[in-house]
């Protein structure tokens, strides 16, 4: 709820009684009846259609929605009040103030008519300049009839545009818009009309005044109607309604503002520190990124994962900082110090040269904590390169096998714009179709796919705008711009490409989504992008109708853009996750495909597994000790040869199997 919300009369009027808070849909409904009747008093030459246009002016006018609104919800400053005094007490002009004195808003005062001296505030200096007696000062002797007649008329304008800019109270209707129709119809009048016996039982006059109380705070304070829908909004107002608190006030602006704050912020830590506690245990991913807020400062935030949720720790503006690796360092440093060194496993960034290098910087600095590129953004980047691939010399062979598909990303944003454009081809659009076209934004990840899964749902309803007549008879200035977006929706060709393109980044686009998640996902990376790259070949040789045995030129840059990624991306860290991670070493998972080896049997996964074993264990006897447990585990043995414990593997999720059979190798 906006803070400008709580200084709303109409948030204090709310009653005590067995009530549930008007919704969402209903507010729109008490809209409009509070804006008519209000509306007409201020109007009385308005009509309905007038609304919107008088809506914001109404508003103004009887000052239903504090300055803060209108100021871009920013507090007034020193130098605004003291405008605002100045515009409504025009007399201080007349005198000088020379020193503050003891006293809220008291100064040492020197009439510039007179040049008396006197103590006081506005009250002595009006008092003094329009000869008032008995005030507690002494009036001017140089301001004369003709002076004295100018003063009153400055001070009585000032007077007036006070009592102008006070807040007007707007009556309520007096009766829901079903009530007075049924008076109407009956021919009684809504004055004269006698309540039930069942409105008096439910108090429903009652209900239906707090129902316009609540509406006319919504509408007063700016509030958006999904706040409606907010559980806490209706947990409130059913606990005062069910708990007769007489006499109950709502909090006020200041102690929303300060104790109920950190209260709420006690509470919330209270509820955090069990999760902080498990941090030595389980160990926590610092994740980072940069982003910008609505006043466009760019900021910096800090999380840390755990297995159970992740855990927001702060964010600084760097807004006048340069963002190099040595800043980047600096503050993952004090992250890191902050959480405990020994309980950070890694930082997980984007892939930026300067986060690669800040990374580094890290990995130096503690031998045990690794960066780890982000694998939705490295994804990202890939289905980037596929899809928008740049004509460079260096990418010479991919700009020639992908522009194709960039060629057709441009023809369907032409065709989303054209029709988006105007308001006579998107009310056709409409017509047509019930799904409306996506506005995405450049930054999201995959942005050109998600765009052509919206066309493909669209289909059926962009051909149809296209042959109808409303579309052939509308006459549109650019025709050619016209044809084309005609000729391409109803281009079989087009669309097979648009199918083709879903169809072979669809595996890249479910890692995608599998991996932007809150669940922890490093385990199953290194598996779930050998499954990608396989299922991104199928999908190409099927299309091309090729032979597995056969070369494709377009799948070998596809290949050769994942493979990159994935190599610029990958730490030891995927490795010795894939290799601790029982389900590949299951019966199960290794008959799906015959090429597959268990992760203790596959080379670069053994070199990468050795590598992380020297980082995490310095000393040489305790390393041991770990190869030796790692080798029980991985060969079935010592402890790990247990009925269960095999058959288990492929069967269980993986950590609840360590938990279960991990006792015999307590080090890893």
């Amino acid at each position: 709820m906006m803070k400008t919300s709580l200084t709303s009369p109409h948030f204090f009027n709310f009653h005590h009684m067995s009530f549930s808070p008007i919704s969402s849909d209903n507010l729109v409904k008490y809209k409009e009846n509070t804006f008519e009747s209000s509306l007409q008093f201020f109007f009385p030459a308005f009509t309905r259609h007038d609304i919107p246009f008088l809506t914001v002016k109404f508003f103004k006018r009887v000052h239903y929605f504090p300055k803060s609104i209108w100021n871009e919800m920013s507090a007034f400053s020193p130098s605004q009040a003291k405008e605002q005094d100045d515009d409504t007490q025009h007399l201080w002009t007349y005198v000088t103030k020379i020193k503050s004195v003891a006293g809220g808003g008291n100064y040492e005062i020197k009439c510039n008519i007179c040049d008396f001296t006197f103590n006081g505030s506005y009250t002595r200096v009006r008092a003094h300049l329009l000869k008032m007696t008995r005030k507690g000062v002494r009036v001017c002797q140089k301001v004369k009839v003709v002076k004295l007649i100018d003063l009153k008329k400055i001070d009585n304008e000032a007077t007036l545009r006070v009592e102008r800019s006070k807040i007007k109270y707007v009556s309520l209707p007096p009766v829901s818009t079903q009530h007075q129709m049924d008076t109407n119809t009956l021919g009684v009048d809504p004055k004269n009309r006698k309540t039930s016996y069942v409105e008096n039982a439910f108090n429903l006059q009652a209900r239906e005044t707090l129902d316009h109380e609540i509406a006319r705070m919504f509408y007063s304070s700016g509030l958006a109607f999904h706040l409606a829908r907010n559980p806490h909004y209706r947990k409130a107002f059913a606990y005062a309604a069910n708990n007769q608190i007489s006499g109950y006030q709502p909090s006020g602006y200041n102690k929303l503002r300060t104790t109920l704050l950190q209260n709420e912020r006690r509470h919330v830590e209270n509820l955090l520190q069990p999760i902080k506690n498990a941090w030595s245990q389980k160990g926590v991913s610092i994740v980072s990124d940069g982003w910008s807020d609505p006043q466009r400062r760019s900021l910096i935030n800090f999380m840390v994962v755990t297995e159970s949720r992740p855990m927001f720790l702060k964010a600084i503006d760097c807004s006048n900082e340069i963002k190099d690796k040595d800043f980047i360092a600096k503050h993952i440093r004090e992250v890191i110090m902050e959480v405990g060194h020994s309980n950070v496993v890694q930082i997980v960034m984007d892939n930026a040269v300067v986060c690669k290098a800040a990374g580094l910087i890290i990995e130096a600095k503690f031998s045990s904590i690794y960066w780890t590129p982000c694998v939705v953004h490295t994804l990202n980047l890939a289905l980037k390169n596929i899809c928008a691939a740049k004509n460079t010399e260096k990418n010479n062979v991919a700009y020639e096998e992908c522009s194709w598909i960039t060629q057709i990303a441009n023809d369907a944003m032409f065709v989303k714009n054209f029709v988006m454009s105007h308001s006579m081809r998107l009310s056709i659009f409409n017509s047509f179709n019930s799904l409306k076209f996506l506005s995405i934004a450049s930054t999201r990840f995959s942005s050109t796919i998600v765009m052509l899964k919206r066309f493909k749902q669209l289909k059926k309803g962009l051909q149809e705008m296209v042959i109808n007549d409303q579309w052939s008879s509308y006459k549109e200035d650019d025709v050619a711009k016209a044809k084309f977006v005609k000729d391409t929706l109803l281009d079989d060709k087009w669309w097979d490409k648009v199918d083709y393109i879903l169809s072979f980044t669809s595996p890249i686009y479910d890692v995608l989504r599998r991996t932007d998640t809150e669940a922890s996902s490093l385990h199953p990376v290194y598996e779930m992008w050998d499954s990608m790259i396989e299922k991104v070949k199928n999908a190409i040789y099927q299309y091309e109708r090729k032979e597995e045995s056969e070369g494709s030129t377009f799948y070998e840059v596809v290949h050769s853009i994942l493979i990159d990624c994935w190599t610029k991306s990958s730490t030891p860290l995927h490795c010795l996750a894939h290799s601790l991670n029982p389900r590949y070493y299951s019966h199960e998972w290794l008959s799906e495909d015959f090429n597959r080896v268990p992760p203790h049997q596959d080379m670069e996964l053994t070199r990468e597994r050795l590598k992380s074993f020297k980082r995490f264990f310095l000393d040489v006897d305790v390393r041991r000790k770990v190869n030796i447990e790692f080798a029980n585990f991985s060969d079935g043995r010592e402890g790990f040869d247990d009925l269960d414990s095999l058959n288990d593997r492929g069967q269980m999720d993986q950590k609840a199997w360590w938990l279960v059979h991990g006792i015999n190798a307590p080090i890893l």
